[in-house]
């Protein structure tokens, strides 16, 4: 079977490529993260070839933690040949942000563990000492 070559994508093709769904390219087209394609005369989207890396890159990112909006400030310093300081700096914010929810995390293990220990798991939940320290107040 020989596929004729094709200087755009529809967004089925696009999202395939880059494997994302379809509603997550309209998504992130909405977003702005995409550019707005060009259409057809009957209105279907077509999508330049290199939007693929472009999901791509979105994908990765998030997987890493970036949220949407820094996801879109890394783009529009790609596509403007932004400096790498200000890539570099909204980096080291965002290790900043998950080595502290890391040790939120930890500090919930060591709590749920303490927690688990005490409680024999066996019984009515009358006098359960993971409920009873649930219901303490904060002061």
């Amino acid at each position: 079977m020989h596929e004729e070559f094709s200087p755009t994508l529809t967004i089925g093709r696009l999202a395939e490529q880059a494997d994302v769904g379809i509603d997550t390219v309209r998504f992130y087209e909405r977003r702005g993260l995409l550019p707005k394609p060009a259409r057809t005369s009957a209105g279907y989207r077509l999508y330049r070839p290199d939007m693929v890396a472009r999901l791509r890159f979105i994908r990765r990112a998030k997987v890493l933690g970036f949220s949407l909006a820094e996801i879109d400030t890394l783009l529009r310093l790609q596509d403007a040949g932004g400096s790498r300081a200000k890539v570099k700096k909204l980096t080291t914010h965002k290790l900043k942000e998950i080595e502290i929810k890391i040790a939120d995390l930890s500090r919930m293990q060591k709590v749920l563990a303490q927690l688990a220990s005490e409680c024999s798991g066996t019984g009515d939940i009358n006098g359960c000492p993971i409920i009873e320290a649930l219901c303490l107040e904060d002061h």
